[in-house]
């Protein structure tokens, strides 16, 4: 509880930095409680657009490997989708 009201007052003078996490994004320690934190953690889920846009890509005839390059993802996220939706289109 100290640690939200640290953080929302403002308080980073007792704030130390702790390394980073694996999207590489700054994490933070309280001298005060010891509790680590991400100051802005990243969103790590694509946005239902995209998802709909790759899908529909795929249905159209475009296989799953040029999907992921063109948008930047993995094919696995690609085939995970199809295989997660079924085969409606």
């Amino acid at each position: 509880m100290k640690l939200v009201v640290a953080l929302y007052a403002g308080w980073v003078e007792n704030q130390i930095n702790k390394g980073k996490n694996r999207s590489g994004t700054q994490r933070c320690m309280s001298k005060e409680c010891g509790v680590a934190y991400t100051k802005e953690p990243k969103k790590r889920e694509y946005s239902e657009e995209t998802k709909k846009l790759a899908m529909k890509m795929f249905y159209s005839g475009v296989n799953g490997r040029a999907v992921g390059k063109v948008l930047g993802m993995s094919k696995a996220n690609v085939y995970n989708w199809i295989k997660k939706n079924g085969s409606n289109p």
